[in-house]
């Protein structure tokens, strides 16, 4: 997928990064993607609809030397088609937490260890309204 947002910005422990999009009506997938480039990727946060073999399933990861680590499995999916969303990316040395619009929320380890990333991206099936860093 080619990214449809691109950032280069210094993102440290504590700061919240707030995603406002649109699925697209016909969406596969799409991809939130937080580190140092593509290949050192503290988090890659990528909602699944229908796509390689996952229906509604939010899959996390992360990625270093480009080569990907173990994926982990969330069934909760706030996520509608043709609808928009809201979530928050809030970064932290530890941990990555990601709030949702109706109040769920997923945690991923920072498995890299990296205290501040400059590389955020958005791909996939969405339109963007808004990025806020905080």
């Amino acid at each position: 997928m080619e990214p449809k947002l691109v950032a280069h910005v210094k993102i440290r422990s504590g700061n919240c990064i707030k995603v406002k999009a649109k699925v697209d009506i016909d969406a596969k997938s799409f991809a939130i993607n937080l580190g140092q480039n593509e290949s050192e990727l503290v988090l890659h946060f990528n909602p699944r609809f229908d796509s390689r073999g996952d229906i509604k399933t939010i899959i996390c990861n992360s990625k270093t030397c480009g080569e990907w680590g173990t994926e982990t499995r969330k069934s909760i999916f706030p996520f509608q088609q043709g609808e928009e969303f809201k979530l928050f990316v809030c970064y932290d040395a530890e941990q990555i937490l990601v709030k949702m619009q109706k109040g769920e929320e997923l945690v991923f380890p920072n498995r890299l260890q990296m205290d501040t990333v400059e590389y955020f991206s958005i791909d996939g099936d969405v339109k963007i309204k808004s990025v806020r860093f905080d």
